[in-house]
This record gives C-alpha cells, sequence and structure tokens, in this order.
C-alpha cells in the first residue's frame, strides 16, 4: 500500500487551522492537527509526521521552543514555520534553531500546498538515496570531510555529523561543483525546489548552520566560501588550513 504523507499542522487559529486542515486532506493527505507548543510534542511523540507547520506564536510553548526540541531529537523531520509577515526576527530565529523553510501570514493555500509538496518530494528522494544498492557509490572527501552520498552519511575528522535533510541536500549540491558560485535564488530554485524572491533568509541561516557544522572555523570557513554580490560556492580548503 503507498505510503499516505502525515501533515502535522500546529496553530491555534482555529479557523486557520481547520482552513489549513481542509485543503491538505482534500489534496490527499493524512492531516493530525494542534493547537498548542505542548499538544504538538505529544502528537509527534504518538507519530512522527513526513511534515510539521508550525505557527511561531502558540501557547505553552512558542513555536521558536518546539522547533528546537524536535529538532533535537527529530533531525529528519521537515519543519515549515508559520510566520506573521511582519516578524522578521522570529523567521530568522525559526531557520536558526532548525526550521526548513517558512511561510508567512497571510498565505495563499495554494502556496502552502506547493511548499508541502516540495518538501515530499525531498523526502522522497531522500528515502530513494537511502534504499539504492551498496554498489551505487558516490564518495566526497574533501579535507577532513567524508560524504557518502547514498548512505546520507557525513564526517567531519571521522567524526559523525547529523545534518537535516536540507543541510544535507544542500552540501551535496554545492560539493559537486567545486568552485562554482550560485545565487540565493538559484540554490532555492536547486536545493528547496522553490522560486520564491524574498527568502535569501533561507539559504543563508541553512549555510550558518552547516558551516557550524562541518567548518573547523565557522567564521573562517575552508569549505563553503561567501561570493560577496553572489550567493555562495564551494572549495576545497587550502593546504595551511589542512594543516
Amino acid at each position: 500500500m503507498a505510503h499516505i504523507p502525515d501533515i502535522l499542522v500546529v496553530e491555534d487559529d482555529t479557523e486557520l487551522r481547520d482552513l489549513v486542515e481542509r485543503r491538505l486532506r482534500d489534496t490527499g493527505y493524512e492531516v493530525r492537527t494542534a493547537a498548542t507548543g505542548t499538544e504538538a510534542l505529544t502528537r509527534v511523540a504518538e507519530k512522527t509526521p513526513d511534515v510539521i507547520l508550525l505557527d511561531i506564536m502558540l501557547p505553552e510553548l512558542d513555536g521558536l521552543e518546539v522547533c528546537r526540541r524536535l529538532r533535537a531529537t527529530h533531525p529528519l523531520l521537515y519543519i515549515i514555520m508559520l510566520t506573521a509577515r511582519s516578524e522578521e526576527m522570529d523567521r530568522v530565529v525559526g531557520l536558526e534553531v532548525g526550521a526548513d523553510d517558512y511561510v508567512t501570514k497571510p498565505f495563499g493555500l495554494s502556496e502552502l500546498v506547493a511548499r508541502v509538496r516540495s518538501a515530499l518530494r525531498r523526502l522522497r528522494l531522500t528515502e530513494e538515496q537511502g534504499e539504492q544498492p551498496t554498489e551505487q557509490k558516490e564518495i566526497i572527501e574533501v579535507g577532513h570531510l567524508y560524504v557518502d552520498v547514498p548512505k546520507r552519511v557525513v564526517t567531519v575528522d571521522q567524526k559523525p555529523i547529523v545534518l537535516t535533510v536540507l543541510e544535507f541536500d544542500l552540501l551535496v549540491f554545492l560539493s559537486r561543483q567545486l568552485d562554482q558560485p550560485f545565487t540565493r535564488l538559484q540554490l532555492l530554485d536547486h536545493v528547496w525546489d522553490i522560486q520564491y524572491e524574498g527568502y535569501d533568509r533561507t539559504v543563508d541561516s541553512h549555510v550558518q548552520r552547516l558551516r557550524a557544522k562541518i567548518e573547523r572555523d565557522p567564521a573562517n570557513p575552508d569549505f563553503i566560501k561567501t561570493v560577496w554580490g553572489v550567493g555562495y560556492k564551494f572549495q576545497s580548503p587550502s593546504n595551511d588550513a589542512q594543516k
């Protein structure tokens, strides 16, 4: 039997929550809901969803704290935060604590469904990679960084590193194309599979999180370099950096 994607909608606005739930069900997904941060953690403990739509302003525990706790225990859970359009700082902090993406309110239901579909495509590709025969190998080994792409294993200085789905995909995409600079919009297109302007912070926050995990000195990165006026590129560390 084909897997029916399970979406958890965490929103305290009853009217909006019901509207989103109906649209996602009509799209063919299994949908569960929660109205508070504490209830969201309970729902995830009962059954881990494929995607969680997580409002920031929640009773009991806010969405940022829920995201922080979930990311610590569920690195592969795809988290899309729902934020007010005026709360730029909340969006930035949400990405910094582990959200994969965000959608600003008020949003169109078609846009929200498109973002969920994009997340599910990314998760499906991740699952399919994990099912590849072990004979199909792709190893990326640069300096102190080692990536087994089919197994989705990353080590730094021979120590395993846990990456989220999008952190891993961003790392692989950049590292496959050494010294090739990409704009933020290009990265959104290739890695996030979305083409929305105004989401530069999404890319920047993921780069910062990735640097914090794979770089010996995130403030002076060996691998993921900023290309001023363009975006980012991946390069081999210099001989001095490898010593």
